[in-house]
C-alpha cells in the first residue's frame, strides 16, 4: 500500500517535505515514524487524512500522514 507523509518545520531538516512509502498491510504511523528516525516524543501533532491520528492505528492504502513538531512563536 502507498502512504504519503508530509513533514513540517524542523522535521524537514535533511528530509524531503513530502515522502512516499510503500508499506505492507497492518503497518502503523509508529512504523513510518521509526523509518524516518523521528522520536515519538518529538511529535506534537500527528494527523491522518487531516484528522487527529494515533500512533497505533493501522494505515490504509492512500492515507496521508502529517507530522508537526512543537513550534514556538512570539
Amino acid at each position: 500500500m502507498k502512504i504519503t507523509v508530509k513533514l513540517f518545520a524542523t522535521f524537514r531538516d535533511g528530509r524531503d517535505k513530502i515522502q512516499i512509502f510503500e508499506l505492507e498491510q497492518g503497518k502503523t504511523p509508529r512504523d513510518v515514524i521509526a523509518a524516518l528516525r523521528i522520536e515519538e516524543s518529538e511529535i506534537a501533532i500527528l494527523l491522518i487524512n487531516g484528522r487527529d491520528g494515533q500512533f497505533d492505528k493501522p494505515l490504509l492504502d492512500g492515507d496521508l500522514i502529517a507530522l508537526f513538531p512543537p513550534v514556538g512563536g512570539g
